[in-house]
């Protein structure tokens, strides 16, 4: 249960903005990005039936980036129209040329917030684990 408590409150630190190296006035080791989140929306100014027309050929191209393994992870977003993916490179610009090639890029109708992701940096503090130097 402990760990669980602690586990929830470095999440919550994460998503508040808590820097636990402050708190305990040392450097806290970065983490490293292993994936980056697209999230892809559709550009102001295109009509659901221009976009349609494009999307058999955007499905069958991200579901190659699927099998190829480039894209890990995909989701619909809740509330508007777009795409979550979890994208299997590190490079926010490797990201960005990937996505640029998808067919609703070509068309310039999509365009995709880059976020560099990797392992929750909290975690290190937790009771019983040392930050490695």
């Amino acid at each position: 249960m402990q760990f669980a408590t602690a586990a929830a409150l470095a999440f919550v630190g994460c998503l508040v903005g808590f820097n636990s190296a402050n708190a305990q006035g040392a450097a806290m080791k970065t983490t490293p990005t292993t994936k980056i989140l697209a999230i892809g929306t559709i550009n102001p100014g295109f009509e659901q039936s221009q976009v349609a027309a494009v999307l058999p050929e955007e499905v069958r191209a991200t579901v190659d980036l699927y099998l190829d393994g480039k894209i890990e992870q995909w989701y619909s977003l809740q509330g508007k129209r777009g795409v979550a993916f979890i994208i299997n490179v590190t490079d926010p610009a490797v990201a960005h040329e990937m996505l640029e090639k998808l067919p609703l890029g070509k068309a310039h109708m999509m365009r995709f917030e880059l976020i560099p992701i990797g392992p929750l940096n909290p975690l290190r503090f937790l009771q019983g684990m040392q930050a490695k130097p």
